[in-house]
C-alpha cells in the first residue's frame, strides 16, 4: 500500500524531529513526489549515523530480560549477559516485548541528583500499569529498549516504577550526554507509519557554492571595512576604539560558533551582519551622547562617564526588544528561521558586552593620557572642547520675563 498525503506529512514530521533531536543546525526536510523525503543536513559529515537514524523504521519495544539467562544488577554490574548496546537482540524465543514504543508519551533529557545525564520518560495508562507491576516484581533485573531488533539501551530496574513515570540512567563519561540525546530521540520519535529505505545519499559542498561563498565573503569584507572607515573618520579616537571592540566582538562570536557549534548558512550570515550593525549603533549612541555632555561644559572624563550612563537606557531597550523578537522567531520559526534567530541572539548579547564593557574600559584609560586630550581626536572643534578638562560648567545668560 502506498502512503497518502497525510502519511507522507507524518513521516516528514517524524524525520524532522529526529534530526532536530541530534542538534543539526537548520535541517531541511521536504517531501518529493508521492513516496520520497529529501533530507539535507548542513555541517553533518557522519553519513552512517544519519542513515541509521533517518532510515530506521522505528519498531520500538520494551523487552524484559529474564534473570536466569541474563543475570541481575548484583550478579552482573557491567550489564546483562550476552547483551551489547547497538548490537542485534539475541535470537531468544523467551524474549517477549512488554509493550511497544507507542506507549511512551514523553521523554526528555535531564540530570539526576548527582548531576549525571539521565532520561525522564512517561508511559500511557495501560503501559504504566504493566510496567508498574513488572518493576515491582523484578527489582534488580534488566530490561532492553530495542529499536528494529537493535538494542539501544539495557538498564537495570533500581526500584519499582508505579504511575508510569520513570528515569533511565546511562552512566557517566564523555559520551553519556550524546547517549542520552540519542535515547530521547528514539523514545520520542521512534515509530514511522511506513518502512523507509535510502534511495540516494551524497555529501555536497556548501549551499552557496564556492563562487557564491567567495563573493559573499568579499561583500561582507567591503561592508565591514566601510563601517570601520566611517567610525574612524567621524569619531576619530573613540571610533578607533570602537573598531578594535568590533574585532574583539567578531572573535568572541566566532568562538561561540565553534563551541555550540553553529553552522553558518545564508540565514545565519544575515543574522551575524545584522548584529554587527547593532553593535556599531550602540557605540554611535554612546559617542554622540558624550559629545553633548562635552558641549554642555563637563570635563572629558565626566562627559564620557555620562555618555555611557545616559545612552545605556536606549541601548538596553533596543537590544531587549530585539532579543524578544529573536526569541519568538527561534521558538516558533522553521529551522532556517531558527538559525537566523540563534545567530542574532548570540550577536546581540556579545555586542552589548563589547559596547558597554570593552569600549568603556579602554576609553577610560585612554582619555587620562594628556597628549590625547585634544578636540581633533574626538571629532569636535576647539571652541566646543577647550576648557572642558577642568569640569567647569559653561556660563549661560539667563533673563527673567
Amino acid at each position: 500500500m502506498a502512503p497518502d498525503g497525510d502519511a507522507m506529512n507524518t513521516i516528514k514530521d517524524i524525520i524532522e524531529r529526529r534530526v532536530n533531536g541530534i542538534g543539526v543546525s537548520e535541517p531541511q526536510v521536504v517531501t518529493q513526489g508521492t513516496d520520497r523525503v529529501v533530507v539535507e543536513l548542513p555541517g553533518e559529515t557522519d553519513e552512517d549515523k544519519i542513515t541509521k537514524l533517518v532510515g530506521s523504521t522505528g519498531l520500538l519495544q520494551f523487552i524484559p530480560l529474564p534473570a536466569a539467562t541474563y543475570g541481575t544488577s548484583s550478579t552482573n554490574p557491567s550489564g546483562p549477559t550476552g547483551i551489547t548496546e547497538n548490537e542485534p537482540l539475541p535470537n531468544d524465543p523467551t524474549l517477549k516485548p512488554l509493550f511497544g514504543g507507542t506507549a511512551v508519551t514523553s521523554a526528555v533529557a535531564a540530570t539526576d541528583q548527582n548531576g549525571s545525564p539521565v532520561v525522564d520518560f512517561e508511559l500511557s495508562s495501560d503501559a504504566a500499569s504493566l510496567f508498574g507491576t513488572y518493576t515491582t516484581q523484578n527489582v534488580g533485573n534488566f530490561f532492553a529498549i530495542v529499536l528494529d531488533n537493535t538494542v539501544i539501551s539495557a538498564p537495570s530496574i533500581i526500584s519499582a516504577i508505579p504511575g508510569g513515570h520513570g528515569q533511565i540512567t546511562v552512566g557517566t563519561g564523555s559520551g553519556a550526554q550524546a547517549e542520552v540525546n540519542n535515547l530521547v530521540t528514539v523514545l520520542k520519535y521512534g515509530s514511522l507509519p511506513f518502512p523507509i529505505r535510502e534511495v540516494q545519499g551524497t555529501t555536497i559542498s556548501a549551499t552557496l557554492g564556492a563562487s557564491f561563498l567567495s563573493q559573499s565573503l568579499l561583500g561582507g569584507g567591503i561592508g565591514i571595512a566601510l563601517v570601520f572607515l566611517f567610525m574612524l573618520l567621524y569619531y576619530r579616537l573613540p571610533g578607533l576604539l570602537a573598531d578594535f571592540a568590533l574585532v574583539y566582538y567578531a572573535l568572541v562570536v566566532y568562538a561561540l560558533f565553534r563551541f555550540i557549534p553553529v553552522t553558518l548558512t545564508l540565514a545565519g550570515i544575515a543574522g551575524f551582519v545584522l548584529s554587527i550593525g547593532m553593535a556599531v549603533d550602540a557605540n554611535i549612541l554612546i559617542f554622540e551622547r558624550t559629545k553633548e555632555e562635552l558641549r554642555s561644559g563637563k570635563s572629558l572624563i565626566s562627559a564620557i562617564e555620562a555618555g555611557f550612563s545616559r545612552a545605556w537606557n536606549s541601548i538596553l531597550d533596543s537590544n531587549v526588544s530585539s532579543l524578544i523578537t529573536a526569541s519568538i522567531l527561534y521558538t516558533f520559526g522553521s529551522p532556517t528561521i531558527k538559525g537566523f534567530a540563534l545567530v542574532l541572539i548570540l550577536g546581540i548579547l556579545v555586542s552589548m558586552f563589547t559596547a558597554i564593557v570593552v569600549t568603556r574600559t579602554i576609553l577610560r584609560a585612554i582619555v587620562r593620557v594628556p597628549a590625547l586630550q585634544r578636540a581633533g581626536f574626538f571629532g569636535m572643534r576647539d571652541d566646543e572642547f577647550l576648557g572642558r578638562l577642568t569640569g567647569r560648567p559653561r556660563r549661560e545668560a539667563r533673563a527673567r520675563v
